[in-house]
């Protein structure tokens, strides 16, 4: 019973190997060039709404980054709360 727990740990262990690396796509835009065409956005967002089985993981996902990144902006935009506060 001993020696049981031991071998199992070591066959456990030795299952695990290590994981794979994604392949990064070679023609794939950066999220900046992305957000900074916005026609070209609008039309890979339409691709990937309805044909995400033929285009690339990757590239849907570059798409709604850059995506949020023109909606939300680069989030430095400063805080101005209303010189009177609101009457309840």
């Amino acid at each position: 019973m001993k020696q049981i727990a031991p071998f199992l740990l070591v066959a456990a262990l030795s299952a695990c190997g290590q994981s794979e690396t994604p392949k990064q796509a070679a023609n794939v835009p950066t999220v900046e060039e992305l957000a900074a065409d916005p026609e070209r956005l609008k039309d890979l967002r339409r691709q990937c709404k309805t044909e995400r089985l033929t285009m690339s993981d990757v590239l849907c996902n570059r798409v709604a980054e850059a995506t949020n990144k023109r909606f939300f902006g680069n989030g430095k935009v400063p805080y101005t709360p209303p010189e009177t506060p609101p009457r309840f």
